[in-house]
Parts: C-alpha cells; structure tokens; sequence
C-alpha cells in the first residue's frame, strides 16, 4: 500500500461484552497503522483502557472530546460517554447494546460530514441493538438508509469477492425477492465497484444458481430457466458486461471454478458466505459497496465465548482497515481519472518520459 495518502479511518466500538475492542487494540498494535492512516476510535478511552488490561494489551492512544483535535500520528479516541458501562463478557445486554449504536450513529455522521473518510466497524449484537430509535437488522441497512447510493454486501479476500443477491433474508422467502430486476440491479452495482473501488477495468461476474444443480433444466426448480438466465442475458446484451453462470453452487468452490472471475454472485446469505467463510475465515473482510462512502468490517461476530479472555485473533479486522484504506485510495483515483482523464494521460505520459531518460 502506497503513503501519498493518509486518509482518516473510523472505527466503531461494536459489542462491549464482545470481542471488538480486544480485535480493536490487537489490530493497532501493528506498527503499519499510523504510516497508512489516522485512526479515531468513537467511543471511550475508560473502556479501552479497561478491555487493555484485561487482555495484557498496550495500546496508547490519545484521548479527545471533538473531532477538531484528531492527532494525524496518534490512535485516537473520541470519547462519547464519560460514565463506565457494567462489562460482562460473554452476556448479551440491551443497555451496553445502546453504546454500540451510539458509537455507529457518531462514526456514521462523522462519515456524513467528510471528518473521516473510510469507517470500520467492529462487530455488533443484532439482538441487543433493537429499539424504537434504532430497528435495523444490521450494519448494512442502517448505513445504506444514512449514505448516499444502494448498499451490495461484498465479502472480499485478495482476488475473491462474494457479493449477495439477498443478504438478511429468512430462508423461505429468497425465492420471492429474486427477480430480473433485482439480478440487473445487483450485477450493476457489483460491476461498478470491481472497476471504482478493485482496479478492474472489465470485472467477470458469475452468478450462483438458486436450486440444486441449478435446477437440472427445470427438474429441481425453474428459478433459472425463467428468472435467471433470461435476466443475464439481458444484462450482456443491453449493458455490455460480461457475466456469466447461473453455476451450481455445490461444485463451483470446490472445482476451483471461482478462481477464473473477478466477482461472484450469491443468490442468498449462506450460499454466499459458507464457502467465503471456508476459505478465508480469519483474513476475509465485509465491504458495503455501492455506497457514496467507504465501509468495511471483520468477517466475524461478536465471539460471546471467548470475549474477554484474550484470545480473539485481529487478523480479520487488521485486514478490514488495510482494505478500507486500499478502497478508499482507489476509489479516489478513479474519481480523479474521471474528472479529468487527459490530464492524467498527460502526466504518465511525462512521468513514462522521465523514466526513459
């Protein structure tokens, strides 16, 4: 990863019974942190400090009350609340779930404003986050209704990239929400971000069958046949994109098939993030594309059984803030070569020139 740029990275606090904090300050102890980025903690420095000497962590950080005071070579720690929350590792609890959310809404408006320009978020409760003022299944929802675009979850590792169809749906109501629509909608969003946000100027896309053996030509189901196969070549007839399937997702992983494209296209949570999950658990990362702005989080959750017992391992999270960083700088350099693409040509151009010289 370049330095020409050292962007502002948000991290959220997450779940405080959780495992968060510890990946949180096991992820900063990596000497790369502050020559890539400037991190501001929202939260508190009481609890940091707290989870710190329980998991033998040291970790300093500078602790600040506004925005206006972030420190661009220390980790720093806007502090929300200065009351200490009841920690119980382990146990779900409505009360520390409001601490959660109140570190997202903060990080999130924070993102809003431009004061930081890439956001992390460490992994939540869904259950205990639940309230009137707050009735979102997750991260994703909440942020794609307080960000600008249409949210796509990514689970993304080096060259592999997994995006869903349908995310956060019960089991028995995928089938309904697969539509032709829907399909072009999703393959358009994840077309974009493989080109803004990865780099690649013509991404292919496979797209995962709903049934078994994708249905065996309308035997286990006519999902493919009528829905998804006509929705797909629509797309590479009217859009030009190259995407391709749909594949059976039984023997697409294994077979290494995955390994020939740039994206691939889940029909629904599971089907997507076991084979993910399988190969990259502890190195995967969670992106929200299709949003105005930059977010990633760790591949896990809230790992209730080993919170507070110093054993969560912050690979994960480690490689969700070097991926927020590598999105963001690459998501500016397209902008740039948008805004004034001859400029840029002229300047390689001169740069292609000197080398020669």
């Amino acid at each position: 990863m370049s330095k020409e740029t050292k962007p502002i990275v948000g991290i959220s606090i997450g779940d405080l019974n959780g495992i968060g904090c510890e990946v949180i300050l096991k992820a900063l102890e990596n000497p790369q942190i502050l020559d890539l980025c400037t991190p501001v903690i929202f939260g508190s420095a009481r609890i940091l400090t707290f989870t710190s000497r329980i998991i033998g962590c040291e970790v300093k950080f500078h602790g600040i009350d506004t925005l206006d005071n972030i420190h661009p070579k220390r980790i720093n720690v806007f502090n929300l609340w200065k009351e200490q929350p009841k920690i119980q590792f382990g146990k779900q609890d409505k009360k520390i779930g409001k601490y959660a959310i109140s570190s997202l809404q903060a990080a999130t408006q924070a993102l809003k404003e431009d004061r930081i320009q890439a956001l992390v978020t460490a992994p939540i409760d869904k259950w205990n986050i639940q309230s009137e003022e707050f009735s979102f299944p997750g991260h994703t929802d909440y942020l794609a209704k307080e960000l600008g675009g249409e949210s796509l979850m990514l689970l993304i590792n080096n060259n592999l990239r997994v995006g869903l169809l349908t995310d956060h749906v019960p089991i028995n109501e995928v089938d309904s929400y697969i539509t032709p629509e829907l399909i072009q909608h999703k393959v358009s969003l994840f077309a974009k971000s493989l080109i803004q946000d990865f780099g690649i100027r013509k991404p292919k896309i496979a797209l995962l069958g709903l049934n078994p053996h994708s249905g065996d030509h309308g035997v286990i189901g006519n999902e493919e046949q009528d829905i998804i196969s006509p929705a797909l070549e629509q797309i590479r007839k009217e859009k030009n994109l190259l995407v391709f399937g749909p594949y059976a997702a039984d023997s697409f992983f294994g077979s290494n098939t995955y390994t020939q494209f740039d994206g691939i296209l889940a029909c629904y949570h599971d089907q997507g993030l076991i084979p993910f999950k399988t190969l990259s658990f502890g190195s995967g990362v969670n992106f929200t594309a299709g949003l105005n702005r930059v977010r990633t989080s760790p591949d896990h959750g809230t790992a209730y059984d080993i919170a507070g017992k110093g054993e969560a391992n912050p690979s994960s999270f480690l490689h969700a803030i070097f991926a927020a960083i590598d999105i963001y700088r690459k998501r500016q350099e397209y902008e740039d070569l948008n805004k004034n693409p001859l400029k840029e040509q002229n300047k390689k151009n001169i740069q292609k020139k000197n080398r020669k010289n």
